[in-house]
C-alpha cells in the first residue's frame, strides 16, 4: 500500500535542489526529488512527522489514525502518530497521551532556517508547550534529513526545552519521550507483524524492552514486501545517556530518559524526575535511520559512530 499525499500550493525553495520543502503555516513537507519523503503537521495535540518514507518508496510508520487506508490496521493508541516528541508528565501534566487535567498541547509558532539541497535538507519549528492556559516550556526543534547513499535516509532531530516562566519538573513516567509507531509487517505482534527488533548491545525482541542502549531498530519486510529497517539512536550528550527504550512488540519504539521506576522496577516513583530551573534548558538529539534491505546492510553501527561524534 503506498503513502499518496496530494500537493498543495504552498512557499517553495529553488527548484533545482534534490531535495526540497513546500509550506504553509501551519505543515510542511520535504521532498527527495518528486518523492514525498515526510510532512511535519500539527492537526493534533502535538507536531509530528508522518508518513516516514524509506528510500526504496515505502511508508515504515503507522498509517492510523492520520489516514483510513490501512483497514486491517490496529486502532489503538491515537497519541502514537508516526513520529513525534512529548512527554507524560510535565509539571504534573500529560503531554503524551493527553489525559487528565490542563488540557495539553504542544502548539507550533513557527518556521525559520529551511534549507535544502543536493542531499539534505533541513528545518526549525519554535513550539509552545501549554497547559492550563500557561507556558511550561518553549521549544526550539531542528529537523535535518541527509540521504547518505541511495538506500539510506537520516533524520536527526534537535531539541532545546527551556523552562521560560517557572522551574520545570519532567515526571518518571514510561510514557515518553521521542518516539514512533511503525507500519503492520514491521512489527512483532499483530496479524501482518513479520519482524523483529535488535539494539546495539545483542538484545532482541522482548528483551529490547526497558534497556539502555545506543540505538534500538525495527527490521523486517516493509508494506511491500521488501527489507527494511527503521531505527533510533541516542545522543552521547544526552541526558543519562544511553537512555532506556521503550520498545514494544506492537510496534511503538521511544527514547525515554526519565522512565527509571518503570524501566528499573524501582518502587521510587521519582528516580527519574528532572528539575529544569526557570531560565536554564536541556537539549537532545536523536537519529532515526531508514534503510531500504536489511540490517546488516544498514550498517547502523556506522551510523552511531558517526552520530556519537
Amino acid at each position: 500500500m503506498k503513502c499518496f499525499f496530494p500537493l498543495f500550493l504552498a512557499a517553495v525553495l529553488p527548484a533545482s535542489a534534490d531535495f526540497r520543502t513546500e509550506h504553509t503555516d501551519t505543515s510542511l513537507k520535504v521532498f527527495d526529488g518528486d518523492k514525498l519523503v515526510t510532512e511535519y503537521r500539527t492537526n493534533s495535540r502535538v507536531p509530528y512527522l508522518d508518513p516516514l518514507v524509506s528510500p526504496g518508496g515505502a511508508c515504515l510508520t503507522r498509517h492510523w489514525p492520520m489516514r483510513e487506508d490501512a483497514p486491517s490496521e490496529e486502532k489503538d493508541h491515537p497519541h502514537h502518530r508516526a513520529f513525534w516528541l512529548s512527554h507524560g508528565d510535565v509539571n504534573g501534566f500529560d503531554f503524551w497521551a493527553w489525559k487528565g487535567k490542563g488540557d495539553p498541547k504542544i502548539e507550533h509558532k513557527g518556521f525559520s532556517d529551511l534549507k535544502a539541497g543536493e542531499s539534505s535538507a533541513s528545518f526549525t519549528v519554535d513550539l509552545s508547550w501549554t497547559a492550563e492556559g500557561t507556558t511550561q516550556l518553549l521549544e526550539k526543534r531542528t529537523y535535518s534529513f541527509r540521504k547518505t547513499n541511495p538506500d539510506t535516509l537520516e533524520i536527526e532531530v534537535s531539541s532545546k526545552l527551556t523552562a521560560a516562566t517557572a522551574d520545570v519538573t519532567f515526571g518518571d513516567t514510561k510514557e515518553g519521550f521521542i518516539g514512533l509507531r511503525v507500519d503492520r509487517s514491521l512489527r512483532l505482534k499483530g496479524p501482518e507483524a513479520k519482524s523483529h527488533i535488535l539494539n546495539s548491545e545483542g538484545l532482541t525482541d522482548e528483551a529490547c524492552w526497558g534497556k539502555r542502549a545506543n540505538w534500538v531498530a525495527f527490521n523486517g519486510p516493509d508494506e511491500r514486501g521488501e527489507p527494511a529497517v527503521i531505527a533510533m539512536m541516542d545522543h552521547p550528550a544526552n541526558l543519562r545517556h544511553p537512555t532506556w527504550w521503550h520498545a514494544r512488540d506492537y510496534g511503538l519504539l521511544a527514547a525515554n530518559p526519565f522512565g527509571i521506576h518503570d524501566f528499573e522496577e524501582k518502587k521510587d516513583k521519582t528516580l527519574g524526575n528532572q528539575l529544569v530551573k526557570k531560565g536554564e534548558s536541556l537539549t537532545f538529539r536523536y537519529l532515526v535511520v531508514l534503510h531500504h534491505g536489511s540490517v546488516d546492510s544498514a550498517k547502523l553501527a556506522d551510523h552511531w559512530s558517526t552520530f556519537s561524534k
